[in-house]
């Protein structure tokens, strides 16, 4: 596969205002290992594979382990992952999924309890900032390096 469009340098101003959400985010009181989880498992989704290598990366830097970050995809199936990250992880999944699950109440009462207002707000910021990174990576198939 070959890079269609360098779209760092194609619009700088786009890309400024998506690093500033991220500079927002990454100023908020979501944990780094959370925040890398829910990137993973969003880009995971959406097999985002410029993404994934980079979330990878960071999540160890971050001190993930690699047995969490191999079974993020199936966190549900193990016994990793705390209440508030499974809840975390189940947000991601639904807001990735939009189109298919409009978020259901189910979903939503699964979050609410291990989520204060602002942070339930970080994490959907999250969510979405994660989801439009994998679609300028995918779009233009920006390649790990």
């Amino acid at each position: 596969m070959q890079t269609r469009l360098d779209f760092y340098s194609a619009d700088k101003d786009a890309i400024k205002a998506l690093i500033g959400v991220e500079n927002h985010i990454n100023k908020g009181t979501l944990d780094i290992l959370l925040k890398e989880l829910v990137r993973l498992r969003a880009s995971q989704i959406n097999g985002c594979a410029f993404c994934l290598d980079m979330h990878v990366t960071d999540a160890r830097k971050a001190g993930e382990t690699e047995r969490r970050m191999a079974t993020v995809a199936a966190w549900r199936e193990t016994p990793f992952f705390s209440e508030r990250e499974r809840a975390a992880l189940e947000w991601t999944e639904s807001l990735t999924l939009v189109s298919q699950n409009h978020v259901p109440d189910s979903v939503w009462e699964a979050v609410r309890p291990h989520f204060t207002d602002a942070e339930l707000v970080e994490l959907t910021l999250l969510v979405t900032s994660i989801n439009s990174w994998n679609r300028f990576a995918i779009a233009f198939r920006k390649m790990p390096a």
